[in-house]
């Protein structure tokens, strides 16, 4: 008998359901001893019933991955089927805080509460391997992880040379695709609550007012519709707001609350798909990710140009990635240190050591995203200009920054940071917004990517290289890193996964 090809994952959970329906009378509501029923108005639409099922009992999910479908099934403590659910293109799902999961299928949403973070993790994991399955027509190996966790970290299909995204590949996969964009309130009030991004934001929209009023401005990626907001505030006419993720329905309330839906369009879809019903003056954004470029949204940026008057404007409209070397002995051993666990020999009676070397490997695939002192930088960054108004979108498949430093202190190398900026060139006035570790800290912080090997190097000695970022199929780049100090000929470099970082940023930073 031919061995099943079908994967079956077990979690402890409660389930919530969400559901629209039409306004009872008080006499007409069902009560239950083991079911909880909440009615809230939505802006005077059909109301939303909340109930969470089998009261405090915890459930069980059963994830079953096979090789024609995805399927969800909850069990309650007797065995018995509380909820079915075939996951498909159809199915949408976004992270709640740190361990819940929405799935929404039509007018019902289901909101798993796992028993830990980790728990949800994995859960996402799962659903992220089928993504890759449904793409790929194979099991592939996991990678970024928005995210992006998710913010940044959790991928769907990306273009690249030989994997190239087209509108039905998005549409395809667009469970992948909530994962991705900024979906759901948790991670919105993240990006909101960056003082620095959202006051900039402000900042650069109000300064150039009169470029935007009685102006068509398309937002891409709209998320909250927040930046659809500043425009308004700066006089534009008409928002066309577009957005993929479920994000889409809480955007659509933010505006009607706010009374600006004469001005304000909401398009749910991916800017690749959408028809506007004509050209736009502006087009504004937020598709930066980590070294500026770390995610699928900069491309959506710039394709959406297609809707761009001659002329128009782009906010940003510019963007700079600065990359500098520098020394921090205790973050290479404490990196390094990370793979200690597998150099354990007897774990629960099971020796590790084995793997103790394909563990440094990795954690050294993994760049560092945190923030430091400017004082370990050894040599004045480079820069490399990406110019959003003329630049094309097969010009982000291979960005090749050049570097020659001139150190500024004798000492060891131990890799690379990076930081960007972003400009909002409007007629009559320029702003920045900037992640430099000069500037206050933003949700982006920076990214440092180790060496694999230390490079000794003295005052006034030349660092030279290369840093090459490849787009891959995974909405992300690889990082290939060569690195040679001229006077002693000493070699090194690394190739890194941006896709997968790891967060040293404070736990309280994050939310």
């Amino acid at each position: 008998m031919e061995e099943s090809s079908e994967q079956l994952q077990t979690f402890s959970v409660r389930l919530f359901t969400m559901q629209e329906e039409t306004m009872v009378e008080e006499g007409q509501r069902e009560t239950h001893e083991e079911k909880e029923r909440v009615q809230v108005e939505v802006s005077r639409e059909p109301h939303i019933s909340v109930r969470r099922h089998k009261g405090e009992q915890e459930l069980t999910v059963l994830l079953t991955t096979g090789l024609e479908a995805q399927q969800l099934t909850v069990h309650d403590a007797n065995k018995g089927a509380v909820f079915h659910l075939i996951v498909s293109e159809d199915t949408d799902g976004c992270q709640v805080g740190t361990q819940s999961f929405l799935l929404t299928v039509g007018t019902s949403s289901h909101l798993l509460q796992f028993e830990t973070p980790l728990d949800m993790r994995n859960f996402q994991e799962t659903l992220r391997r089928r993504g890759r399955v449904d793409e790929d027509g194979q099991k592939g190996c996991k990678n970024e992880g928005h995210e992006r966790g998710y913010m940044d970290g959790v991928e769907g299909p990306m273009t690249s040379r030989t994997h190239p995204i087209t509108p039905e590949t998005k549409t395809k996969n667009g469970l992948a695709q909530c994962y991705q964009f900024h979906s759901c309130l948790s991670q919105q009030q993240s990006l909101l609550q960056d003082y620095l991004r959202t006051a900039t934001y402000q900042k650069a929209i109000l300064a150039s007012e009169a470029d935007f009023r009685d102006k068509v401005v398309l937002d891409v990626c709209c998320g909250s519709g927040i930046l659809s907001s500043f425009a308004v505030q700066a006089g534009a006419s008409r928002v066309y707001a577009v957005e993929s993720s479920p994000m889409v329905e809480y955007t659509q309330i933010l505006v009607h609350s706010n009374n600006q839906s004469e001005q304000i369009s909401v398009l749910e879809g991916d800017v690749e798909q959408v028809s506007l019903p004509h050209l736009v003056d502006i087009i504004i954004s937020e598709p930066m990710g980590y070294i500026l470029l770390n995610n699928s949204l900069m491309r959506s940026f710039l394709y959406a140009r297609k809707w761009l008057k001659p002329n128009g404007l782009m906010f940003p409209s510019c963007g700079d990635i600065h990359v500098a070397p520098f020394s921090d002995e205790q973050l290479y051993f404490e990196h390094y240190a990370r793979a200690s666990f597998w150099q354990q020999r007897s774990f629960y009676g099971v020796n590790l050591s084995a793997l103790h070397s394909a563990a440094v490997d990795e954690f050294f695939r993994q760049p560092i995203v945190d923030t430091f002192d400017v004082q370990i930088l050894m040599a004045q960054s480079v820069k490399h200009c990406i110019n959003f108004v003329k630049a094309e979108e097969e010009d982000l498949l291979r960005v090749e920054i050049p570097f020659v430093f001139t150190l500024l202190q004798s000492g060891l190398v131990h890799g690379l940071a990076f930081w960007f900026d972003v400009a909002f060139q409007g007629s009559k006035s320029t702003v920045w917004l900037s992640t430099a570790p000069t500037e206050p800290l933003t949700h982006w912080s920076q990214v440092r990517c180790l060496l694999q090997t230390p490079l000794f190097a003295k005052l006034g000695q030349t660092l030279s290289g290369k840093v090459l970022l490849t787009a891959n199929n995974r909405q992300s780049y690889d990082i290939h890193i060569t690195a040679t100090v001229e006077q002693s000929g000493f070699r090194s470099g690394n190739i890194l996964e941006l896709q997968n970082p790891f967060l040293r940023i404070p736990s309280w930073f994050h939310g």
